[in-house]
């Protein structure tokens, strides 16, 4: 059985990951990322899971504010989830994440794309923080 250092916030994890297949499930392939945000946002809401959308990650240098990231989701304070609407993953979109991880000390972010073959998702685990539970 995987411990929660191969597969963290495993239960949390499975519960958003029932949301977008919900979502996808109800609404198909073919809307802009943000209708699928707000189905996502209304599915936690129905589903009990606290979120943040548009969360708001804060990049310092040396103590001096240098820039932000905008997250579309940050899901008990634990998890970031982006979602994206395309036909597969790019590189990017991975590191996008795994800035977002390092940069608010989380361990772990979900990328959900919204696709003409389904939903696909793919998970990235902060490895700064590998060895230590979520």
């Amino acid at each position: 059985m995987p411990s929660d250092s191969d597969f963290p916030l495993r239960d949390l994890s499975y519960d958003v990951i029932g949301c977008l297949y919900n979502v996808f499930n109800e609404l198909g392939f073919g809307h802009p990322e943000k209708i699928y945000q707000r189905a996502i946002a209304q599915e936690f809401t129905i589903k009990g899971i606290k979120y943040k959308r548009e969360n708001v990650s804060r990049i310092s240098y040396r103590d001096k504010r240098i820039g932000y990231y905008f997250h579309d989701f940050l899901i008990g304070d634990c998890l970031v989830l982006e979602v994206k609407v395309a036909d597969d993953f790019y590189q990017n979109q991975q590191r996008q994440v795994l800035t977002y991880l390092r940069d608010a000390k989380l361990r772990l972010g979900i990328i959900s794309i919204f696709s003409p073959k389904g939903v696909i998702i793919k998970r990235i685990v902060n490895p700064d923080l590998r060895s230590k539970f979520a």
